[in-house]
């Protein structure tokens, strides 16, 4: 694939007035895998991974496993020994081995150094897990992370039946509005997916309405490959992890970007405000089977009153 942005980002980009950044920013994206890349990998318990689904939608989940279950092969792929379980939303799209293959953004974060690496490729599986062949590579941002450290395998929840519906319930919609970190996976129109972090102190997402979710834009890397993205393909999926617990909310819709200052500037240190419309929502309890510690919050956040 063209490393190159493509016209939605290009389009962003140039509407913010950072394409001069922008383009010294996409130096930074390779299609290999750096050495120090490879060993930050190996040390992760976890990984994000976005695709869409057969109808289009747009997902978002969280792999995880012992440190050593995402290993690069060679300078060009990953493996990664896990895949999600049945009930995941994600679980039939990602063990289907028919076809070319399947578009997949992945992010690998590390919440106690606040690295992280975002990488896009075509996933195919493999025993119980993915082969991942890349085209994109990049290391990112670290601002907006919240520090926790993982701690012990989760029990509680994991045998609960995971819970959907069309919109957010009432206690979903709480821990949308506690949150200081969710994972969002977007694809452009060729079908290229990309997932990213999204971070800020408590309350930085605004859930005004059970089909709703809205949150602030913050100063990143100049890059706008989430906002480019939905610039051409409004699709998008969202997952919510539970640091305590090992749960996962899985929302997907469509979402937009709302350039409204005006609106803006009812959230601290916002420059946009991203709109996503809820169509289904899968929540399953215990799914990743790791718990985190009580997080330290990034001093880039902005206060909110």
């Amino acid at each position: 694939m063209d490393r190159r942005y493509h016209r939605g980002e290009i389009a962003v980009q140039e509407r913010a007035g950072v394409a001069d950044r922008a383009a010294h920013a996409e130096r930074a994206i390779g299609t290999t895998v750096p050495a120090v890349a490879a060993d930050f990998l190996a040390a992760q318990p976890m990984i994000v991974v976005g695709a869409a689904d057969g109808d289009g939608r747009v997902w978002a989940t969280v792999l995880t496993g012992r440190p050593g279950f995402v290993r690069a092969v060679g300078d060009t792929a990953v493996t990664v020994a896990a895949r999600p379980r049945p009930d995941d939303p994600l679980a039939d799209v990602l063990a289907d081995a028919s076809g070319t293959g399947v578009r997949v953004g992945m992010i690998a974060i590390e919440p106690g150094t606040r690295r992280r690496m975002r990488m896009n490729g075509t996933a195919r599986p493999t025993g119980g897990g993915l082969h991942v062949d890349l085209d994109q590579v990049y290391a990112n941002c670290p601002k907006y992370i919240s520090k926790r450290t993982p701690g012990p395998a989760a029990v509680a929840g994991r045998d609960a039946a995971a819970v959907r519906g069309t919109e957010l319930t009432a206690p979903q919609r709480a821990a949308v509005t506690s949150a200081d970190a969710f994972f969002i996976a977007t694809a452009d129109t060729e079908g290229n997916t990309d997932a990213s972090h999204r971070g800020g102190n408590p309350g930085f997402v605004h859930v005004p309405a059970p089909d709703r979710i809205v949150w602030p834009d913050y100063p990143g890397n100049s890059m706008f490959m989430t906002a480019g993205n939905l610039a051409v393909n409004p699709a998008a999926g969202l997952v919510f992890p539970d640091w305590r617990t090992g749960g996962l909310l899985h929302v997907t819709g469509t979402a937009r970007t709302i350039w409204d200052a005006d609106r803006a500037a009812a959230y601290p240190g916002a420059q946009r405000l991203t709109e996503f419309a809820v169509t289904r929502v899968v929540e399953v309890p215990g799914s990743t089977g790791l718990v985190w510690s009580a997080p330290e919050y990034s001093r880039h956040s902005p206060e909110l009153s």
